[in-house]
């Protein structure tokens, strides 16, 4: 038996849904509108997860030019049938420019590649998919109810779905519109088959606090479905604010090989205050079936901090699970950039990046000059070496970015070589404050290092010639940037930014090398 730390995926991992083949799990979470998009992790004992490609991965697969921070790739589904895996989507435009949607892709290797996306003339989000054993297949998913009996009611609707012709057929069913009167947001709806009878699986109260986990049953996949007794069976917002992990709801079920059931789900781990800012994370927990009806964490009840996963490899006590650290090399999967592949917008070159600068900035909902990776620990140093020869007007340097309303900026602007600095800007909703700016004595040609220091809600930013000749310019609070205090889903990422600030550039930006050290 191996002890394995809680979350299995540390960092910004929500929504997360699983399936397995064989011997065999597979596992995808949103990732809003960073690409590339929905990562596809693969391991054979749920806790050591490998990360084997993405779903969306090459140009032209979707439009998300111009949709702002948090909309994009929402609350995935993975489920695989007679050779086929399928994975359905939400594609959200918070802006309503007309490009969202529920759609399907297929593979038949989950690392890829997918099929371009086919979309489903369905409303709503969190579209789920279920193969029942009589070769029929159903789509459900949720949206506002149509007869609402209080604001912000939600309700899971069911249709069938044509596997040949990828559209929904068929008289549409409302299965469940929340287990608890006065309840809001019911989504993340999932379906299976136990034991003859058909399990829904939803979350409730909004995926914050609130968050829940509900489950309903019924003898046809049809309904009409019962909710269980006990509903919510899982939720952390009865422990207060002040408990280690809050927030725990949309939950995915699958079985082992082995005959046990899990469940993965997301939750937040707050920090420094009422903070969470790693995000929406991955957690795993034991499932038992009594009287029908699936018990989460038994003799518990609540997301334990440690799990007994019996059939787990062997796992270090302390070690990252699902990541690697030390320096974060082009092909490592972690690399993303905004509404873009980094492929598109920069090019590898030995342990680093060529990023050509853009005239798009991190304010604007576009594509800019940016490629970052999730930040997943809490106490972590970011170092990173990049040159490039800056005209005025133009910066390049280190991000923290949750948004393009609001991240912390450690750049370098350009100018003479007299009057080269650095400068440490934090952006807040439609304003930017200087935090600590210092001048760099050394040639426009010459390499900088730019570094964060994090510790908790503190993170310091510094600059130098060297790793080991640095100076702090700043100290950012970190409470300031997480979701509780900006809205939105996401946790932050670290990464690196060049912009010309909307003029002609030809200047390249190179990253000579990324560093990612947990402490």
């Amino acid at each position: 038996m191996t002890v394995v730390h809680n979350p299995i995926l540390p960092g910004c991992h929500p929504d997360p849904t699983i399936c397995r083949v064989g011997d065999e799990f597979y596992l995808v979470t949103s990732t809003f509108e960073y690409l590339p998009g929905l990562p596809v992790l693969r391991s054979r004992d749920l806790v050591n997860w490998e990360p084997i490609g993405h779903v969306i991965d090459r140009p032209g697969m979707l439009d998300m030019v111009g949709m702002r921070s948090s909309s994009g790739l929402y609350a995935p589904t993975l489920r695989f049938h007679e050779g086929t895996f399928y994975l359905v989507c939400t594609l959200v435009d918070q802006n309503d420019g007309g490009r969202g949607g529920n759609f399907v892709v297929t593979a038949t290797d989950p690392a890829g590649p997918w099929s371009d996306p086919i979309w489903l003339d369905v409303d709503g989000i969190d579209p789920s998919i279920f193969f029942d054993d009589d070769g029929r297949a159903w789509m459900h998913g949720t949206r506002l109810a149509r007869e609402p009996q209080w604001h912000d009611q939600t309700e899971v609707w069911l249709r069938e779905l044509d596997l040949q012709e990828m559209e929904l057929i068929g008289e549409e069913h409302i299965l469940w519109r929340g287990a608890v009167l006065g309840a809001v947001w019911t989504e993340g709806p999932h379906l299976y088959k136990v034991d003859g009878a058909y399990v829904l699986l939803a979350a409730e109260g909004g995926t914050e606090f609130h968050h829940a986990i509900s489950v309903a049953r019924a003898d046809a996949v049809t309904g009409p479905y019962v909710g269980n007794k006990a509903n919510p069976v899982l939720t952390h917002r009865h422990l207060g604010r002040g408990a280690d992990i809050i927030g725990v709801g949309h939950a995915d079920l699958v079985e082992a090989a082995d005959g046990s059931w899990w469940s993965v789900m997301l939750a937040m781990r707050p920090y420094g205050g009422y903070h969470y800012n790693l995000g929406r994370e991955t957690f795993l927990v034991p499932v038992v079936w009594e009287d029908g009806w699936p018990v989460f964490a038994p003799g518990e009840g609540r997301v334990p901090l440690e799990v007994d996963v019996p059939f787990a490899i062997d796992w270090a006590p302390g070690a990252t699970q699902g990541d690697s650290t030390g320096i974060v090399p082009p092909d490592d999967p972690r690399w993303t950039a905004l509404r873009a592949v980094p492929t598109e917008i920069a090019v590898s070159s030995g342990d680093g990046w060529t990023l050509p600068l853009r005239a798009e900035s991190l304010a604007e909902p576009l594509v800019p000059a940016f490629l970052g990776i999730r930040q997943q620990h809490v106490d972590v140093d970011v170092v990173v070496a990049l040159d490039a020869d800056l005209q005025d007007g133009e910066e390049a340097g280190l991000v923290v970015r949750q948004s393009e309303r609001d991240h912390v900026r450690l750049s370098i602007v350009g100018g003479s070589h007299t009057d080269r600095r650095v400068s440490a800007i934090h952006r807040n909703g439609d304003g930017e404050h200087l935090l600590g700016e210092m001048p760099l004595a050394c040639d426009a040609t010459d390499s900088v290092v730019l570094a964060l220091r994090i510790r908790g809600q503190a993170y310091e930013l510094c600059a130098g010639r060297t790793p080991q000749e640095l100076d702090v310019v700043a100290v950012a609070d970190g409470a300031a940037l997480d979701s509780v205090a900006t809205g939105g889903f996401l946790g932050l990422w670290l990464g690196v930014h060049g912009t010309s600030n909307g003029a002609p550039t030809s200047t390249e930006l190179h990253i000579r090398s990324f560093e990612y050290v947990p402490r």
